[in-house]
């Protein structure tokens, strides 16, 4: 799946406020419908709009999970998916993913595989998850700003996090939700 965006530039979604970072807005299907403020998404609009999310594993069955900074407004310090962002207005899927995974880990040589996709509901909003895989040892250099840590995971040392605090809630769900197609890919 990939976004589809209008010919011209989407509306302002109804209601919408402010000018920081634009999203898109869409259907579950990737039509772009509007634009609107990333607060706005964020702020109980229940505007859906998409993220992207990599996993990286090797072909040990490790996995690759970054430790997000104490500014993070949720889920400060804990251990979490490799990659994860939002996709801006006018980017594509992949775009977004490059450049997540070049901000947050200063990865750039990788090839994705996609995984899944799937609506999350929260109780402030509605994220599209894309969902791609990359399997191999990179050469993977946390940012020091968004991500401050990041290592090799094994499969039991995961499992024994859940429930402790130590990961995120979103990374837990998703972890258990796609664990199979995940290793598949060994």
């Amino acid at each position: 799946m990939d976004l589809v965006y209008p010919d011209e530039v989407a509306p302002l979604a109804p209601g919408a406020r402010g000018s920081n970072e634009m999203l898109p807005v869409v259907e579950p299907t990737g039509q772009v419908i509007a634009r609107a403020p990333r607060a706005w998404c964020h702020g109980g609009s229940m505007l859906l709009h998409p993220v992207v999310h990599l996993h990286i594993l090797d072909r040990f069955g490790r996995f690759f999970l970054q430790r997000r900074s104490a500014i993070k407004h949720r889920y400060p310090l804990c251990w979490d998916t490799a990659v994860a962002g939002h996709v801006s207005y006018g980017e594509f899927l992949l775009e977004a993913l490059y450049r997540e995974a070049s901000e947050e880990l200063h990865l750039t040589d990788f090839y994705p595989i996609p995984i899944e996709t799937y609506v999350r509901e929260l109780p402030d909003q509605r994220e599209l998850v894309n969902v791609y895989a990359a399997v191999g040892h990179y050469n993977i250099t946390p940012d020091g700003h968004e991500v401050i840590d990041g290592r090799w995971w094994e499969l039991s040392e995961i499992e024994a996090a859940f429930g402790t605090g130590t990961i995120t809630p979103t990374f837990e769900e998703e972890f258990k939700f796609l664990k199979d197609k995940l290793l598949a890919l060994l």
